[in-house]
């Protein structure tokens, strides 16, 4: 599942790329719903999980960005300097903020964890 994944992404980076937008719309749904997935699977594994997590929030930022683009709204400003392009930042610093929580505070409190399935 994971290796189809990359496929997925793949795809939709590739039709961003090239300015597909139907495809990559489309490779949204499998590329997400997949990250969605291994996430759940790997749930009882705190270190995959929250590396997953982070994973998922950025194909959503991604997949944003990607929409903004192809829709032709990620120049217009939302208010001051910051435009709708921008909004891909709440999932990015999601999924840093994800991480910084697994690796400054469950890791250091967890140090007899296993890391990875």
């Amino acid at each position: 599942m994971e290796n189809l994944h990359i496929v997925f992404w793949l795809l939709k980076d590739i039709s961003w790329c090239m300015v597909w937008p139907l495809l990559g719309i489309i490779m949204i749904f499998p590329t997400l719903i997949i990250s969605i997935v291994i996430a759940w699977r790997t749930r009882q594994f705190m270190s995959e999980l929250c590396h997953n997590l982070a994973i998922t929030v950025w194909i959503a930022a991604n997949s944003y960005w990607m929409i903004s683009e192809f829709m032709h709204f990620d120049t217009e400003i939302l208010f001051g300097s910051i435009t709708y392009k921008h909004l891909a930042l709440i999932p990015f610093l999601t999924g840093v903020l994800i991480l910084a929580y697994y690796y400054f505070y469950h890791k250091p409190k967890h140090p007899e964890e296993q890391e990875t399935m």
